[in-house]
């Protein structure tokens, strides 16, 4: 049965008082400040005042009206590696920068030593940026409609009458958006400027079935019972293998070209379980795509390694990293391979399996074609 394996950061059986701090006070370890929900951070707030929540659980969270459902992954078996289900936990790129929070430092580093920055470069980062863009009309009209979960881009001084210039949207919001404007020998400059080349970084990681309300398997129950009775008393809900596979595909050959027009890149970030799942599930292997250079498209796959089978105290670090890079389409005969076979089925069933599922179930009706 699926069982919470990470609540607020930490193991459901670590009892350590770093571990009952941090879920006490709802928060994310590795934000450095309290949990947000994560991927689901609307839906997974818990009213405490709802009639459903037991008074134990209100009392654990004394003096709290609301907490989130601090569920970083789910072990959906025994033995099984977790599924992480919260992007927080796999990458967080922000307010206190890359490399000055605790247990990720791992996938920081090996995310900028694919970046392709060179050394000293100062970087802005920025989250959760909307793109919105369309041209033509009617039938012709083409648009383009996306978030991006992060993009980082090289930042400069640069004089105020360019920056007006080649954003075209006033001094005002340029200072709104936190922008300063200094002035140097009567010539004023706007600071941390982005100017280059962008790197987009999108966190892709799982999210869960529904669960069952009678079965005491959605989110917001497995927490409770993880909270109150720990890792043998509780049922989790499954993980929605499908539902964030087809999040991934419809965006990641969009927002990779994207960023490759832009003269950057885009790299995904996502867990191994869900490398291992696009191998399995469709005509591209992954395994034929590990490099130690980007490409038009590029995947970090980070893993726990063993340390999900160890119970001790204390955070599962990600220890382990892959780049999976490669074209687009490939570029010579049909038989090479490129990220476009993600698309395409890993195999066909022969047509008398469909024949053996059609007769095996009853028809809904039948017509005669005029």
């Amino acid at each position: 049965m699926p069982k919470i394996f990470e609540l607020f950061g930490h193991r459901v059986d670590d009892t350590s008082p770093e571990a009952e701090a941090d879920r006490k006070n709802c928060s994310c370890p590795f934000m450095g400040r309290d949990c947000d929900g994560g991927g689901n951070r609307y839906s997974s707030q818990i009213d405490l005042e709802d009639l459903r929540y037991s008074q134990e659980l209100k009392h654990y969270f004394e003096g709290r009206e609301t907490v989130p459902a601090g569920v970083c992954s789910i072990q959906p078996r025994e033995s099984e590696r977790p599924w992480i289900v919260c992007p927080r936990r796999l990458l967080v790129l922000g307010k206190e920068g890359m490399g000055h929070r605790k247990h990720q430092d791992f996938t920081d580093t090996f995310l900028l030593r694919h970046a392709g920055f060179t050394s000293g470069t100062k970087l802005g980062i920025w989250s959760e940026v909307k793109l919105r863009y369309a041209t033509g009309t009617g039938r012709n009209r083409k648009s383009f409609d996306y978030t991006f979960d992060y993009i980082l881009m090289p930042i400069q001084n640069i004089k105020l009458e360019t920056a007006l210039e080649s954003t075209d949207i006033g001094e005002k919001k340029l200072r709104d958006s936190g922008l300063s404007v200094v002035e140097r020998a009567s010539v004023e400059y706007v600071e941390d400027f982005p100017q280059g080349d962008p790197l987009v970084v999108e966190v892709m990681t799982s999210s869960t079935s529904g669960g069952n309300k009678n079965k005491r398997t959605t989110v917001a129950q497995a927490f409770e019972d993880a909270i109150l009775k720990g890792i043998d008393a509780h049922v989790a809900p499954g993980i929605n293998y499908r539902q964030v596979w087809a999040r991934m595909v419809s965006q990641l050959i969009v927002k990779s070209e994207a960023s490759v027009s832009w003269g950057g890149k885009t790299i995904w970030v996502l867990q191994d379980v869900l490398a291992d799942y696009i191998s399995s599930s469709t005509a591209l292997d992954l395994q034929g795509f590990v490099s130690e250079e980007t490409s038009e498209v590029n995947i970090l796959s980070f893993s726990y390694g063993d340390a999900y089978r160890e119970s001790s105290d204390g955070v599962a670090e990600l220890s382990h990293g892959e780049l999976f890079a490669g074209p687009v389409r490939p570029p010579g005969a049909t038989s090479e391979q490129g990220f476009q076979d993600m698309i395409r089925a890993p195999i066909v069933p022969p047509k008398s399996n469909l024949v053996r599922a059609l007769a095996s179930k009853r028809m809904v009706s039948s017509i005669l074609v005029p």
